[in-house]
């Protein structure tokens, strides 16, 4: 198991800008979007900055020497792509910069209970990213998913060799609960990182996701949640 999935600091208010990818995937963000969304991780020391694979070597070249992550979303943000396109996706994302990769599940076979296929398509994202000693986190879609359908696609998430799962894409409708964040961490022990994403907008929310068992917050609103500011509804 990789640092970066490690169990939460015991001070989680002193050391919350550790905790976040500092993301923006909406599809007309810009460059000059891209370059300030760097510049405000860089600026408040946050774990990574989140961004479409189009990005990355943007993003990576702009935080060369801060400490900041990139990290790629790939097969995002439905999951309903062949596994090859999620694998060839998660090869050009490392191969650009990506220090972590956050891929989307097949949410249908979650939804059937089908968790070879799960396993199938996790463990060969996770292969490509790990032969480039990168991070792999599985992005489950929590609402659209009943509670022993989270607990087997996390289940099948650990199987595969994932170093996170995370709960949402911020796109499908809901986003993270505390609830969720405590059934993923129980369901996958205390070796396997918990991203708790979607909804993620305040210090207070943060904090809650921590206290759940969350080891990263995937969130737009990174800056408010360490100044204690209003967060905003974007992703």
């Amino acid at each position: 198991m990789t640092p970066h999935a490690t169990s939460a600091p015991q001070d989680a208010s002193a050391g919350l800008a550790k905790y976040i990818d500092h993301t923006l995937l909406k599809p007309e963000a810009s460059e000059a979007d891209i370059l300030r969304l760097c510049k405000e991780a860089a600026e408040h020391h946050f774990k990574s900055v989140c961004v479409n694979p189009v990005w990355v070597r943007t993003a990576n070249r702009a935080l060369l020497g801060t400490g900041v992550l990139t990290c790629a979303v790939v097969g995002f943000p439905l999951g309903a792509h062949n596994t090859d396109v999620k694998v060839f996706e998660a090869r050009g994302a490392t191969m650009d910069g990506a220090d972590e990769v956050d891929m989307v599940i097949n949410i249908a076979a979650a939804r059937a209970l089908d968790k070879d296929s799960l396993v199938n398509d996790i463990s060969a994202v996770a292969e490509v990213v790990h032969g480039e000693e990168s991070i792999l986190k599985v992005i489950i879609e929590t609402s659209l998913l009943s509670d022993a359908e989270k607990v087997l696609a996390c289940q099948a998430a650990v199987e595969a060799g994932a170093d996170f799962v995370k709960t949402s894409t911020g796109f499908n409708g809901g986003g993270a609960t505390a609830a969720d964040v405590a059934l993923m961490r129980q369901t996958v022990g205390p070796d396997i990182g918990v991203k708790a994403s979607g909804g993620v907008r305040t210090r207070e929310k943060a904090l809650e996701m921590i206290d759940a068992g969350a080891t990263r917050i995937g969130t737009s609103s990174g800056i408010a949640i360490v100044t204690g500011g209003a967060g905003t509804d974007s992703y």
